[in-house]
């Protein structure tokens, strides 16, 4: 796991190395175990490195082969890079290196640009053509791992992080209309290519993106997954799905092991990260580190759920470490995790991954996570109703969307309004072929566009903020599109992933898999008093805040005067929402 940038010129002019450090350095967080820069002519590239898999000087980057003419800054880990190594070597290829990084250059040098097709895990990455000039951008199917880029006639500029293009300046930070639309409506998710700064944009998952010596630029779609009936799994009962499912995730699992150093478990005491910990004790690994975080209690609502991971814990004899986050240290703490954020993450529980982050990394560098199963298994709340649905967009909006077009333009000024972006957004995506059941659409939409923009950009900012790497085998493309073929009937029971609860209790106790369903939860931020008012208050009538003008003064003091008033459909805080926006756009003097 990395940190990438560079800067490609499409003048006379050299590539600035100035820039390229300024963005290297931005990085910091990601990779604090090496830097390095590489310049030739019009083309500079920037790299920092978490050292995971060849811990040696052989695999540091940018990586350069004279030989087949090729360079490459990369961020991620492949983890069928062994096998696709010995095939290599078969076909004649040398290598200088035992890490992943060399094979993703030869593997593109042999096979051309299908050769992402091969890869199994995650990455980012840009690979250099020295003869022709060019340069292949690229994300993995899932989206894992970030690339933003930002262009200007003469120039592009890409990195991992959102501020580390700010770093690196002249940037357009005017607010992107359709970013924020996206922001106040759907749940904060902002899909690509769009971002909430007008000048920076974010490659999308499972996409290529050539840029060419003279700036023309193409991209191509290399993956999605279909959620439709497969004739060939028609007659497959659910037992068979429970088992296929289980064996899907056990070489998941199996294969997020790949590195050099020890991996332990993010475990929050539910079925998905449960499962992981069972799984992988199932694979002997003995003793494995088991890490869970908690908040204080705020009323009624819990803000731990130590209960089950201990269960759990106890069960596989993990090493198991309880960080428990008191509320006088959450506040302090939050402008340092906004700053750790590339993009507005509005979810109570970033900061809960950024303190457990903090601690993990003091014992590990890579965990392996549960994030994803709720999106690839059905596991929300909205699934249900979805299942019979006659108008399949409005009911999605109706429990997925914090507020609608009309309160939109009674919360922010008009310069900010335009028109109704995101239900355009999610009609287009329901109206795509590949998803023919409203359920399906759903899930579709969720497992390619929500769970990239949310959950999954909320784990690695927040580990990658202290330079730990996080694995997710529920996002391991081969179960992905295992579960899209799985019908809707056998997922969304017994209050979601059905099928994939049946299957854990071959594997975990079932006091876990049976348990109300939780989250992580920071009552503090979705119940505002006291201080977090005060804090909140502070935000939104600062000077920058008053300058910007962003949201109408009558809706800012009506959640400022009833804050438990206003929460949304997926129980967040309407006033923390806001609020956080304007924090993020201070935090990173915009």
């Amino acid at each position: 796991m990395c940190g990438i940038c560079g800067e490609i010129r499409f003048d006379h002019d050299w590539a600035s190395a100035d820039a390229v450090q300024k963005m290297t350095d931005a990085l910091a967080s990601r990779g604090p175990d090496a830097s390095g820069l590489f310049l030739m002519n019009h083309t500079a590239l920037g790299h920092r490195r978490l050292k995971i898999i060849d811990l040696s000087e052989h695999a540091q980057q940018p990586m350069i082969d004279n030989e087949l003419g090729l360079g490459i800054v990369y961020n991620g880990a492949i983890y069928n890079y062994p096998e696709l190594r010995n095939e290599l070597q078969e076909r004649g290829y040398r290598f200088f290196s035992s890490g992943d990084t060399e094979v993703i250059l030869k593997a593109y040098h042999a096979w051309g640009d299908q050769f992402v097709e091969r890869l199994s895990g995650m990455f980012a990455f840009a690979l250099w053509e020295r003869d022709s000039g060019r340069t292949l951008l690229a994300r993995d199917r899932l989206g894992i791992k970030p690339l933003y880029y930002s262009e200007q006639p003469q120039r592009l500029r890409f990195a991992s992080t959102l501020p580390a293009l700010l770093a690196a300046g002249e940037v357009n930070t005017d607010i992107d209309l359709v970013a924020l639309h996206h922001y106040m409506t759907f749940h904060s998710v902002v899909p690509a290519p769009h971002t909430i700064v007008r000048g920076i944009r974010k490659l999308a998952p499972g996409t290529l993106m050539w840029v060419e010596p003279n700036g023309r630029r193409q991209e191509s779609r290399y993956w999605m997954p279909v959620f439709e009936a497969d004739p060939a799994t028609r007659d497959i009962r659910f037992n068979e799905w429970q088992e296929r499912v289980l064996d899907a995730l056990r070489l998941a699992v199996r294969r997020r092991l790949v590195a050099d150093v020890p991996v332990g478990v993010l475990l929050s005491g539910g079925l998905d990260s449960s499962l992981v910990v069972g799984l992988l004790s199932e694979l002997g690994q003995h003793p494995l580190k088991t890490f869970s975080v908690g908040f204080e209690s705020v009323g009624e609502e819990r803000g731990d759920e130590f209960e089950y991971s201990d269960i759990i814990a106890s069960h596989f004899g993990t090493e198991h470490h309880r960080i428990f986050v008191d509320s006088a240290d959450l506040l302090p703490a939050l402008s340092a995790c906004v700053r750790a954020m590339s993009e507005p993450m509005v979810s109570h529980d970033v900061i809960g991954f950024y303190f457990l982050a903090k601690e993990v990394s003091q014992h590990v560098k890579v965990v392996q996570s549960g994030q994803g199963a709720d999106e690839v298994f059905a596991g929300y709340h909205w699934y249900p109703p979805l299942m019979n649905s006659t108008h399949p967009q409005r009911d999605y909006a109706r429990v997925f969307f914090d507020r609608d077009h009309e309160e939109l333009t009674r919360a922010v000024t008009p310069e900010y309004i335009s028109e109704d972006f995101s239900s355009a957004f999610v009609a287009r995506h329901f109206a795509t072929p590949g998803a023919s059941h409203p359920i399906d659409k759903a899930l579709r939409l969720d497992t390619t566009v929500m769970l990239v923009d949310d959950p999954v950009k909320r784990v690695d900012n927040m580990t990658m903020a202290w330079g730990l790497e996080a694995r997710v085998p529920f996002l391991d493309h081969e179960l992905v599109e295992l579960a899209a073929r799985i019908p809707a009937k056998h997922k969304v029971p017994n209050g979601g992933k059905y099928v994939l609860k049946e299957a854990a209790r071959e594997v975990i106790p079932s006091a876990v898999i049976d348990r109300p369903k939780g989250y992580f939860p920071v009552p503090a931020l979705k119940y505002i008093t006291g201080d977090y008012l005060n804090f909140v208050g502070d935000i939104l009538s600062a000077e920058q805040a008053r300058t910007r003008g962003l949201f109408r003064p009558d809706y800012v003091n009506a959640l400022l005067a009833t804050p438990k008033a206003h929460i949304t459909a997926l129980r967040g805080s309407k006033l923390w929402q806001i609020a956080l926006l304007e924090y993020w756009l201070q935090q990173h003097n915009i």
